[in-house]
């Protein structure tokens, strides 16, 4: 029975490309979070204060949403 040696190094920049690709990745993945925040504060902004009362919410709470 023979057993081979599969893990090898990765080739030369594999792991700067990585970790370039993960860092766009991340930060598209914030400007995302930071979009999705913005827009649902835009949406509350719009809703009167009953409205806003029906869901617990008061207009002090809007602008910490998301932060």
């Amino acid at each position: 029975m023979a057993a081979y040696e599969t893990s090898r190094a990765a080739p030369f920049g594999a792991i700067a490309i990585f970790r370039f690709v993960q860092s766009v990745s991340d930060k598209a993945a914030a400007l995302a979070a930071w979009n999705d925040a913005r827009v649902t504060r835009n949406a509350l902004a719009k809703l009167s204060d009953r409205e806003l009362d029906d869901i617990g919410l008061c207009r002090g709470d809007i602008e910490v949403i998301g932060h």
